[in-house]
């Protein structure tokens, strides 16, 4: 390999750019610095899964108890060489919770879906040039406390769904015809909160290779910094070596603009010590950077290399965006100089069709429809987000409140807060560290005890970013996690506004949470035995108030720095104020699918300048005629004018919150409003009764993937009547069909729906009602250039999608089909007469019969004529069924081979060579026996490579 120079590292990104001008999301995280030595590739094929606990075969004598206690032995499925063949491959994110069956006696804040225990498998090859270079395993979300087993040897426990993790694999590789099997057990009974948490390898997994001399996972800090008037990044890198002797290296820092041009570039040496880490620390002027905000979401690029003697040996990219924040305790929240409003939402992390198990552009079109909103900010709740939900973030102009699950001094805990902060802190888009959520113990010494413990390990790694918790009452108690807050972050509590400002005038104050409205998308009105919600912000929380109410509160006071809706999209379980059959909440502005409600367009009126207008509900309600409807003209204007089949029914004035409401009796036709700002028309909007449904349409979010195989657009699906109008009621059962991709999985926004998620026939088909109109469907690019979906209901008219594909490849790591390996031999000891091949191994003897893996040889003597392997082995059910071959890698040395005693091989050149034997279809236990003869020689004798059933 030539080694990689630094001209061409830094040249690398612009390569990139042709996919993120067709609209395609570039997640930076999935992507590696062109040219450098580094390999960050994919681990989401080729996973088997097994739904259901296998239980570990139980330990009664001495032999399995001495085996248990030995590293490498792992025994059941987390064994090496377990039979997974009848396995079914998935590809992650997987959520397996998805496809449990809805049951009234199951938790009914996870959705009333069981979530149980599962077992993952992967298997992979290693180069042997990669046995120098650092090899680690990164594992971006499992749901919800992971065992990992590599090669039979345990290598990590974590005890939370909401965080990544990482594993040096170095001292568990194989290399060559040595497959490395990495085994997981998820135990998904474990629950860490009161929503929907799905259950699985849910986020993404990796495999990193790099020089032994390399850049440590996240401990790149690059965070603009300004005193006022002149910016600088502060670069921070920890460089770590894995070799054996200390190493002088140069760690570079350069600054590219956002039209990928190098802006200024700074140096430092460092010796790096063997078998340890150091820390350099360099500062780069900028000279009027443009600046980061939701308006302008301006980005640069960091490109971090460490050199040895002229070159590369590892680079790493983060994109950074300058921008100053500032929290005042009496005009709130201020970005770049600037007071703004924070109009943000709380959202969940599942999704319809896929659960938790999010594709990474869904990540975008969820920021997308928050923008449409008029939103600025995120809160994600309540725990860390998707990496790529904050690559998103950066590139679109959302602000995020980044919280952390859980109040706790634990080490683990405080292990995980640091990895948060580590993994989030070059982010513009994080502007709030937020420790906890409605914590019982926040006013108390205890609680209080804790968060100052929180509070350092973010401090120690952050010390630009405010910190927050979500706090709900007890606000003025003594002692109060309150006090050792940077911004009081508000649960509700909406009447406490003025008292706690006034007793703590001091004291940066946003609302946190707040609203806790819900509705039913297209409803009309609510029928609570029905389990069906008025799509008109009447109904609320009692601990909450409508959207417009909430956000008057907030609105109206200087001093609070904006507030986060409870919550932008709605999400599986918690279906308060109901219980069975809802398996949904019903607090968003927008459903499960991303389909507005009228929250949407009440916010957008709300947090929007441009002009907004909009009339709720719906112009179609066949029966209803002469009946009383009200209707709501939501704008941000002053004045409307609303007019019912060509005559005028209501000239209203626009209450700036409440907007401005009219009952009029139902006649179908064509309901019409135009809105007036200072006298002049600004906006018009028109809604129509809709005939009988006669068609579908297809509507996706956009007509460009790239064919990588992960790329997934949702794409909605409407019925019409004959003159293209969207009919709101209808709710046929529609069929979907793919051809050349993949259907991952599709909803409708209802939350009392039992129907499946999934997809059939091996994601090519699926199936789902509309409901009020509507139905998603997210279908995921082939590999290929073609791709088109076709849908067809009942007595409509289908509709076909083409969609165009751009080629993209992601790199990845080969999917390999493990091969049962022979990897538990016994030696007998060395003889120089001819040994008794029936000789028995006494039962707990583990000595005199000598524990060997394949991949050493040794040397012969006079002494050491003959030396005896065997091993007992029971084939897998596939080679059991129709037989197989028994591969030997290398052996070493003369030989002679016995299967089941009788004679199958004889080997007579002592040179290292590769046998290949047949064995017979059966499924009994075979023993497998070589003879080695050295002669009394000092020649080498052993298996030198592995022994593999194929």
């Amino acid at each position: 390999m030539i080694a990689p120079t630094r001209r061409g590292i830094l040249a690398g990104s612009a390569a990139l750019g042709g996919l993120a001008a067709s609209g395609i999301a570039v997640p930076a995280a999935a992507i590696p610095l062109a040219g450098s030595p580094r390999q960050r590739l994919s681990l989401d094929d080729g996973w088997r899964f097994h739904e259901g606990d296998i239980a570990f075969p139980p330990i009664l004598d001495h032999e399995a108890s001495y085996a248990n206690g030995k590293a490498g032995n792992a025994t059941g499925a987390a064994a090496s060489d377990y039979d997974d063949s009848d396995w079914g491959r998935v590809k992650i994110p997987h959520d397996w919770a998805l496809g449990q069956p809805f049951e009234p006696a199951q938790n009914i804040d996870q959705g009333f879906r069981r979530r149980g225990i599962g077992w993952y498998r992967r298997t992979f090859a290693l180069d042997p040039a990669d046995r120098d270079r650092d090899l680690e395993l990164q594992f971006d979300g499992i749901a919800t406390h992971a065992t990992v087993w590599i090669n039979g040897t345990l290598a990590y426990r974590n005890f939370s769904g909401f965080t990544g993790f990482t594993i040096d694999l170095g001292p568990y590789a194989l290399f060559g015809d040595d497959l490395n099997t990495v085994a997981i057990r998820v135990d998904a009974n474990a629950t860490e909160g009161w929503w929907y948490e799905g259950a699985g390898l849910y986020r993404h997994a990796w495999l990193v290779k790099r020089a032994p001399v390399h850049i440590a996972t996240d401990c790149v800090h690059a965070d603009p910094r300004t005193d006022g008037e002149n910016w600088s990044v502060p670069v921070t890198v920890t460089v770590v070596n894995r070799s054996s002797s200390d190493k002088r290296v140069t760690v570079e820092a350069t600054l590219f603009d956002p039209a990928d041009h190098p802006v200024a570039r700074t140096q430092t040496a460092a010796t790096v010590p063997a078998n340890g880490q150091t820390v350099a620390r360099l500062s780069i002027p900028v000279a009027a950077p443009q600046l980061w905000s939701p308006e302008m979401p301006t980005l640069y690029r960091v490109a971090t290399c460490v050199l040895r003697n002229g070159q590369v040996e590892d680079a790493v990219d983060t994109n950074i965006g300058f921008r100053t924040l500032r929290f005042d305790a009496a005009q709130g929240f201020f970005l770049n100089g600037q007071p703004l409003k924070i109009k943000g939402v709380c959202a969940h992390q599942d999704h319809a069709g896929v659960g938790v198990a999010v594709p990474d552009s869904l990540w975008d079109y969820r920021l997308r429809r928050l923008k449409a909103m008029g939103a600025n900010a995120i809160r994600c709740a309540h725990n860390p987000p998707a990496a790529e939900l904050l690559d998103a973030a950066d590139r679109l102009g959302i602000m995020v409140m980044d919280e952390h699950r859980e109040l706790s001094a634990a080490s683990d805990t405080l292990d995980r807060l640091g990895w948060l902060v580590r993994r989030d802190r070059n982010h513009p888009s994080v502007i709030l560290w937020s420790l906890c959520n409605e914590e019982s113990l926040q006013s108390s010494a205890v609680g209080v005890a804790m968060i100052r413990r929180m509070k350092a390990v973010v401090r120690a790694l952050d010390d630009t970013r405010p910190i927050t918790a979500a706090l709900n009452g007890a606000m003025f108690a003594t002692p109060n996690i309150a006090d050792e807050l940077d911004v009081v972050g508000f649960n509700y509590g909406t009447a406490q506004y003025d008292r706690y400002h006034a007793t703590y005038p001091d004291r940066p104050v946003l609302s946190s949470e707040d609203t806790s409205a819900y509705m039913t998308r297209g409803a009309l009105r609510t029928d609570r035995v029905a389990h069906v919600l008025a799509d008109d912000d009447s109904e609320h929380a009692n601990w909450g108030l409508p959207h417009r109410a909430a956000w008057e509160a907030i609105a109206t006071r200087p001093f609070m720095a904006g507030g986060f809706v409870w919550t932008g999209f709605d999400y599986r379980g918690e279906p308060t104020p109901f219980a069975w059959p809802s398996v949904g909440a019903s607090f968003g502005a927008m459903d499960l699918c991303g389909f507005a409600k009228t929250a949407f367009h009440i916010r957008r009126a709300l947090w929007s300048h441009a002009p907004v207008l909009e009339l709720s509900p719906h112009w179609t309600w066949p029966g209803l005629e002469g009946q009383p409807i009200t209707v709501m003209a939501i704008a941000n204007a002053d004045r409307v004018v609303l007019r019912l089949n060509d005559r005028p029914v209501a000239d209203l004035p626009i209450d700036r919150f409440a907007m401005a409401s009219v009952t009029l009796p139902y006649a179908p036709g064509r309901l019409e409003a135009i809105a007036y700002r200072g006298g002049r028309a600004i906006a018009h909007r028109r809604v129509e009764t809709a005939g009988a449904a006669i068609a579908l349409r297809l509507t996706p979010d956009r007509e460009t993937l790239a064919g990588d195989g992960r790329d997934t657009v949702p794409v909605t699906v409407e019925a019409i009547d004959a003159k293209g109008r969207a009919v709101p009621i209808a709710q046929h059962a529609v069929r979907f069909r793919v051809d050349g991709g993949t259907i991952l999985g599709v909803g409708n926004g209802d939350p009392n729906s039992h129907e499946s998620d999934l997809a059939t026939n091996a994601g090519r088909t699926a199936a789902r009602r509309l409901f009020n109109g509507l139905a998603q469907v997210l279908v995921q690019s082939p590999a290929g250039p073609h791709m088109a979906l076709t849908v067809e209901a009942d007595g409509l008219a289908p509709a076909r999608l083409p969609m165009g594909i751009v080629p993209r490849t992601l790199p990845e790591v080969a999917v390999r089909d493990g091969r049962q390996s022979l990897t538990e031999w016994r030696q007998a000891p060395p003889s120089a007469t001819l040994p008794d091949l029936d000789r028995p191994i006494a039962d707990g003897d583990m000595n005199s019969w000598a524990w060997l893996k394949p991949g050493s040889t040794e040397s012969g003597n006079a002494d050491a004529r003959y030396i005896l392997f065997r091993v007992a082995f029971t084939p897998r059910r596939n080679v059991a069924a129709t037989g197989g071959r028994i591969i030997f890698a290398a052996i070493a040395g003369p030989a002679r081979i016995w299967l089941d005693g009788r004679l199958v091989h004889t080997k007579t050149d002592p040179a290292t060579t590769r046998v290949i034997l047949p064995l017979p279809a059966g499924t009994r236990d075979h023993v497998l026996q070589l003879l080695f003869d050295t002669g009394g020689r000092a020649i080498p004798f052993g298996l030198a490579g592995t022994v593999t059933i194929a």
